[in-house]
């Protein structure tokens, strides 16, 4: 009985046929389909789509007849502006005073080292692209500490190593060092060798003790800074005064200062206000809680007016530079707090494995704790150097010609009078492409550092 139950059953199971699979589902993820299931679901939704789709249908062909259709491009004068089309908006201004907003008073024939100092900062940078570069860590740091003198003596001019000083000259010539050192090593690296190691260590070591790169590469840095100090002492260029410095590119050299120095001034006050020390703890409480305290504008004020108060009469100062310091200090004491967010983040584990391994507490904080701070605190930190960006147009308060002045100084023009709007949406457009290029650059900084896991 049993048997033949079996082998009935084992003949079912070989008589038996799946069934042809079923198609998939049909997916409706077009426009008209997210559209029906989000925005015309029910009666009130389709009212209110159809309410805003009217109201910016306007709004844009409003924006656009006033900016675009009606708008004058070409005129020599705003009551020229308003005969030829009373209702658009008069670029020719704008047109007119383009030079000014770019380089505020700056001479025009001086104008090509504003140009050439920005494109050698931007090119300074362009050989951390490459992935596996050689000594990438000393491009950003030779950014930060030789690029400010050879930027300075382009944009003051004067006398080479005399104006400015012999130091001044030196570190110029060191900069133009490392811009050559750092391309060629680039060069190398993609020419398939490791870098400037491979070709200059084989030759100095004969005459180094110790077979060590850095110490080669300085040799070889510092013989062509002096090289090019020497080479550079007959070349003069015109000076230009702090004081005609002005439009975009002061607004660039106040944001870009204050951006590069906020993360060392930040990390040194984080570091400080979590001391045992109590002089160090409560110095630097203080000037975080103090700077939090007050507006940015507050600061600028105290800087130029309070300042040279309490400084010897002999002791001056310009005004680019009290503001530099105020802002410094001020973005500072802002990076401070992210930072220290960032530093109470890190689990203990992380201090005891480095404990473990013999570290002290500054390779402990430089080699283990700053970098995962720092990582995990990319949004915040880019978040405060698009505010600060944004808040460097209070210097025009103060009397310095950045781009929120020169845009204003159109108005007072003679041949300008009254025009106000158009400059300021000027700015508005051109902040924004700023600012979102510097968003879309930490979006993608924090997806090739998975900053979220």
């Amino acid at each position: 009985m049993s048997a033949s139950k079996y082998n009935t059953d084992n003949s079912a199971v070989k008589r038996f046929k799946a069934a042809p699979a079923r198609p998939p589902l049909k997916q409706n993820r077009g426009v008209f389909h997210i559209l029906r299931q989000r925005c015309f679901n029910n009666l009130g939704n389709s009212a209110l789509t159809l309410l805003i789709l009217l109201g910016g249908f306007y709004l844009i062909k409003g924006v656009l007849d006033w900016a675009v259709i009606n708008a004058v491009f070409v005129a020599d004068n705003r009551r020229q502006c308003m005969e030829i089309s009373p209702d658009g908006a008069c670029w020719a201004g704008i047109i007119s005073w383009f030079n000014g907003l770019i380089y505020g008073r700056y001479p025009l024939e001086e104008q090509w080292r504003v140009n050439t100092g920005f494109i050698i900062g931007v090119a300074w940078l362009l050989p951390l692209l490459s992935k596996g570069l050689p000594l990438r860590n000393f491009v950003l740091l030779s950014w930060i500490g030789l690029f400010p003198f050879l930027g300075g003596y382009l944009f003051l001019g004067g006398q080479f190593g005399q104006k400015l000083g012999l130091f001044h000259g030196l570190m110029t010539s060191l900069a133009l060092a490392y811009f050559v050192l750092n391309y060629l090593n680039w060069g190398l690296h993609k020419l398939g060798k490791q870098g400037l190691h491979e070709v200059f260590v084989p030759v100095l070591s004969q005459w180094i003790q110790r077979r060590v790169h850095l110490t080669s590469l300085l040799l070889v840095w510092g013989a062509l800074g002096i090289a090019i100090t020497f080479g550079l002492t007959q070349v003069s260029l015109p000076n230009v005064a702090i004081e005609r410095w002005g439009g975009l590119f002061l607004t660039f050299i106040i944001a870009g200062f204050a951006i590069t120095m906020a993360i060392p001034v930040g990390v040194v006050l984080a570091l400080g206000r979590r001391s045992k020390l109590p002089v160090i703890h409560w110095l630097c409480l203080v000037t975080i809680e103090l700077v939090r305290s007050v507006p940015l504008i507050t600061v600028l004020f105290m800087a130029v007016t309070l300042l040279p108060i309490f400084l010897p009469a002999d002791v001056e100062f310009n005004k680019l530079a009290q503001v530099l310091v105020a802002v410094c200090i001020f973005a500072g004491a802002y990076m401070a707090e992210n930072i220290r967010g960032g530093l109470q983040a890190i689990p203990a584990g992380q201090y005891e494995a480095a404990k473990t391994l013999g570290f002290g507490y500054w390779h402990t904080m430089l080699l283990v704790i700053l970098p995962q701070a720092l990582r995990m605190m990319i949004p915040n930190i880019m978040t405060s150097f698009i505010s600060l960006l944004k808040d460097t147009t209070l210097v025009s308060i103060i009397g310095l010609f950045d781009i929120m002045l020169m845009a204003r100084n159109i108005a007072n023009d003679k041949d300008w009078i009254g025009l106000h709007t158009e400059p300021l949406v000027m700015i508005s457009i051109l902040f924004f492409v700023i600012c979102y290029g510097m968003s879309q650059y930490s979006l993608n900084l924090e997806k090739r550092l998975k900053v979220d896991r």
